[in-house]
């Protein structure tokens, strides 16, 4: 992990990059007192750019931090990330530290808020999901001046400290399970697909693992909406009658698998002769599918413990040198009843 900085940005900082004085700083900040429209802009884009957060408790710690941890994640709306704050709240559940969760939405402006929010409450670490950020929060994160672990993904370069999988590698493995198993046309579903980018960066190693044995995707449906199985219903309904010589779906998430699962169960379709699937995340809830989907785990309990392990690390009067922080897990790949097995002579 890369050395946080030694102490926080503070008003001085600001005042000294918009060339305006510490207290008209703080009166724009927290919205006091009468200061001209051309001074605020100045101050707030200052302190913008250099990813200031204001203070909440400010002279009522003498450390000015609080046993907090900040757990930013996109979505509860699904078994995926609850099971990241179950290795977390694993890990810190005997210690001083307490999560605290921010939803986002995948939305970049609201990471933004929620991150700022949290922030100014001077937490011991901070949690977040993803290695993609906007500017401001990307800003935020490293001049925090306390522990910051970014999960879920490895395919990039983190700000600190990193806990995840590939998913470009977690792409390419499926890729290659299908095309061992004889499957060769090949339609894809993937949800949020514009502001999931790891759901993105499965689908390129999808398609790239597939382009390596000269295989093309035959049909594809991107869903902006959350993951649900209705609507993997609907879209594989939609997808084979548009494209009925499909031998192969993969889902970007393991929801819409088992709704498309469901509608070719009640269509006859043969599977996984006629046609076999894949999802991802290896969600708990639906082992009890009349098929077992093929999916990959994403080892989302491994990762909530370790990015927890990481911040506790930080927090303690003499941190484990030796400790690694930079993780990247291996998921492992289950075919369960939905890929076809070959048999073995």
């Amino acid at each position: 992990m890369t050395t946080p900085p030694k102490r926080p940005l503070t008003l001085r900082d600001v005042s000294d990059a918009c060339g305006v004085s510490e207290m008209t700083v703080s009166r724009v900040l927290r919205k006091r007192g009468d200061v001209s429209d051309a001074t605020r802009d100045r101050v707030l884009a200052a302190a913008k750019a250099l990813g200031y957060v204001p203070n909440q408790i400010a002279g009522s710690l003498a450390s000015q931090r609080v046993n907090l941890v900040a757990v930013v994640i996109p979505s509860l709306g699904n078994m995926v990330f609850p099971e990241v704050l179950n290795g977390i709240n694993q890990v810190l559940e005997d210690t001083p530290l307490q999560p605290v969760v921010g939803v986002t939405d995948y939305l970049p402006e609201k990471e933004e808020r929620v991150l700022y929010e949290m922030l100014s409450w001077r937490p011991s670490g901070v949690i977040i999901a993803g290695l993609e950020h906007s500017e401001a929060t990307r800003a935020m994160l490293r001049n925090a001046g306390i522990p910051v672990v970014e999960i879920m993904d490895t395919d990039g370069k983190p700000i600190d400290a990193m806990v995840g999988i590939s998913h470009r590698r977690a792409g390419r493995e499926m890729a290659q399970a299908i095309l061992r198993e004889g499957y060769e046309r090949i339609g894809f579903m993937g949800t949020k697909m514009p502001l999931d980018h790891r759901a993105r960066k499965r689908f390129e190693g999808f398609t790239e693992g597939l382009a390596k044995a000269g295989v093309e995707i035959e049909d594809r449906a991107f869903y902006s909406g959350g993951s649900a199985l209705a609507k993997g219903r609907e879209m594989t309904q939609e997808m084979l009658e548009r494209s009925p010589d499909l031998d192969f779906l993969y889902y970007s998430n393991d929801m819409i698998g088992a709704g498309g699962l469901l509608h070719l169960i009640d269509r006859g379709i043969d599977i996984p002769g006629q046609i076999g699937l894949a999802g991802f995340n290896n969600v708990e809830l639906l082992q009890g599918l009349p098929r077992q989907l093929a999916t990959m785990d994403a080892c989302r309990n491994e990762i909530g413990q370790a990015a927890a392990r990481i911040i506790l690390n930080q927090t303690v009067p003499e941190p484990d040198p030796d400790l690694q922080t930079q993780v990247t897990l291996t998921p492992t790949l289950s075919l369960g009843d939905t890929l076809r097995r070959r048999r073995r002579g």
